[in-house]
């Protein structure tokens, strides 16, 4: 009998801990702590991505890649009728990105976050609603090209900006014709064996893939485009119309759809026929925008409830855990207007509103909160900065309202007074630590920009305030010399700006996607790597968002919607406490973002 050192060149080897290097995949080891035979092997599997800042359907536009999934895009669809914006996904999240020029549902195209081309669509109450418009996008802007030859809505298209296919949709009756973009000129190519439309499709201008769809019925055929004409492949397991598609013409999946009912069914096709993956959908949806290659998908949204949802498919060594938040232990004392400092392990949360003002303080061991001395003055909106032991609470408003400007010091046992701000005002923002503190914004009670430093004994009042004045309870992180300042109120609307401070000025950054007031922010992240959470938009929002030190991206909502919480942590591990839902609340939740593992199987007989 040939052993395994013969195969593979080496033997089995014998360890107490599983390997963590990659490059174990494939091999076998005996794990002498529990006692089996384990591997690494490779397998497929989705789960929850960042969600979408607007919630679409409709087969709304999508151009991505066909490697792995760092740069996408999704542009029109579904609801209100329909809608221009345009949003960009870089691997993370998704940020706002240029608005269609005309808006509209029903499109599709090909190319990525950075060059894209969509074509057709339908636009309620025009004449006719089937689209000719064509657009193309530079990663900032779209512009539209020279109508598509055939007006048409429900298209599936693929291929690059320069190079991209079309084929198929709805006239008002289903149609096979196929049109190529040279970069200049809409061409008609050959045209599908079988005329329908709501497809899925990949692949390439000169190599592409159409699959189900409806003619009607729901079928499964599936053709292959050479660049000049379509023949038979092999047939879908699963009929399907508006499924998902990525990947190329000899190695595809197909995800979702109607069957007519919403379906979960993922399937693999490698130039000759499907195979049904054991991967499924967390989520049965369809009219979905979609993309990537073979071992790397995405799918957006949802028709059935115009639903902000993303999943990832992954086929790995790798296991992704995707980002998320997780409901934590309740605080002892329900409130809103928090002032949160430390981290997700080792929190502090003071001040704030019951019924009335508060002088309450909580610590947070990353498992429960414990009361600790109370502040010397009770007052709420205050701000913060600092960690769980050395602290540093400031401002806020009494329930007059009038303003505060006393600033209290925590050493980890109780609380002393120290200077007070030089410009009393509660609703503002802080950030930086005990010794190096910086305040800016708040209410006066009208808006302010204006901005101090706090050395650990005095504050000195900056010459330059922020180019935004505003309240509403700033988001603020980083450090006095490298600070973010977010979100808040103008007096007028809820603000969507976004402000670094490089210790003498603040310059105007990208914007939230999800302009907000009362956010809770990770406290303790920095000036390139911060998250927004909650907050008040149009209504209390659960909306979350990370900043990258470019752009704001979309991470995963709270579990429960709610303004004014008390926030503590990192971009990467942080906590929400209490806050508004719009009552007063005493849950918390902590957020982890996304991690990837080995894939470590045991190896068994059976």
């Amino acid at each position: 009998m040939t052993t395994y050192k013969e195969i593979f060149g080496k033997s089995v080897k014998v360890l107490s801990t599983d390997p963590t290097d990659a490059e174990a995949a494939g091999q076998i080891w005996y794990n002498s702590t529990s006692g089996t035979f384990k591997s690494i092997v490779a397998g497929g599997a989705w789960s929850s991505g960042s969600p979408l800042s607007t919630g679409r359907s409709e087969q709304s536009g999508s151009a991505f890649p066909t490697s792995n999934i760092t740069a996408g895009l999704i542009a029109g669809g579904a609801p209100n009728p329909v809608t221009n914006t345009t949003e960009e996904y870089n691997g993370s999240g998704w940020s706002s990105g240029g608005n269609l020029n005309t808006a509209r549902a029903n499109l599709d195209g090909g190319g990525t976050s950075s060059a894209a081309t969509l074509a057709g669509g339908y636009v309620p109450g025009a004449s006719p609603t089937q689209q000719l418009v064509s657009e193309s996008y530079n990663g900032t802007a779209w512009t539209n090209l020279p109508n598509i030859n055939q007006n048409r809505q429900l298209v599936t298209g693929v291929g690059t900006a320069s190079s991209t296919l079309i084929f198929g949709g709805f006239i008002p009756a289903q149609t096979g014709v196929t049109e190529e973009w040279n970069g200049s000129a809409w061409t008609v190519g050959g045209a599908l064996g079988t005329a329908r439309f709501k497809m899925g499709g990949t692949g390439t201008q000169t190599a592409g893939l159409a699959f189900g769809g409806a003619s009607y019925p729901i079928v499964s055929s599936t053709e292959e485009y050479d660049g000049s004409s379509w023949t038979a492949g092999g047939a879908l397991n699963t009929a399907r119309e508006n499924s998902g598609g990525s990947g190329i013409q000899t190695s595809a999946l197909a995800f979702g759809g109607d069957t007519p009912t919403n379906t979960a069914v993922t399937e693999n096709y490698d130039g000759s026929s499907w195979t049904t993956n054991s991967a499924t959908l967390a989520t049965a949806r369809g009219r979905s925008g979609s993309g990537g290659s073979s071992s790397s998908a995405l799918i957006t949204g949802n028709y059935a409830s115009q639903s902000t949802a993303t999943e990832e498919y992954n086929f790995s060594t790798s296991v992704t855990t995707g980002a998320a938040w997780a409901s934590g232990n309740a605080m002892n004392t329900s409130r809103r207007y928090i002032a949160g400092m430390g981290t997700q392990t080792a929190g502090l949360f003071a001040s704030g509103y019951t019924t009335a003002k508060s002088a309450a303080a909580e610590s947070y061991d990353g498992s429960s909160f414990t009361s600790v001395p109370s502040l010397g003055t009770a007052r709420y909106s205050a701000a913060s900065a600092g960690t769980q032991t050395t602290g540093l609470v400031f401002g806020g408003l009494n329930t007059t309202p009038t303003t505060r400007g006393e600033t209290e010091e925590y050493n980890g046992s109780s609380w002393s007074e120290q200077s007070d701000l030089n410009t009393p005002r509660g609703e503002l923002g802080g950030l930086g630590i005990q010794t190096a503190a910086l305040a800016f914004g708040g209410s006066l009670p009208t808006s302010t920009g204006a901005t101090e430093e706090y050395d650990g004994s005095s504050w000195t009042t900056s010459p330059n305030s922020l180019n935004t004045a505003r309240k509403g309870t700033i988001g603020g992180s980083g450090t006095q010399t490298a600070g973010l300042a977010f979100g808040g109120y103008t007096g007028t609307a809820r603000s969507a700006a976004t402000e670094s401070y490089n210790g003498t000025a603040w310059t105007a950054v990208s914007s939230l996607n999800t302009a907000r007031s009362g956010v809770a922010p990770a406290i303790a992240g920095t000036q390139t790597a911060a998250l927004a959470a909650g907050g008040y938009s149009t209504a209390v929002t659960a909306a979350t968002e990370l900043y990258d030190g470019t752009s704001w991206v979309t991470q995963p909502n709270l579990g429960t919607a709610r303004l004014l919480g008390g926030g503590a942590g990192t971009s990467s591990a942080a906590m929400i406490a209490g806050g508004g839902t719009p009552g007063n609340t005493a849950a918390s939740e902590e957020f982890t973002a996304a991690t990837t593992a080995l894939n470590i199987e045991t190896l068994t007989t059976s």
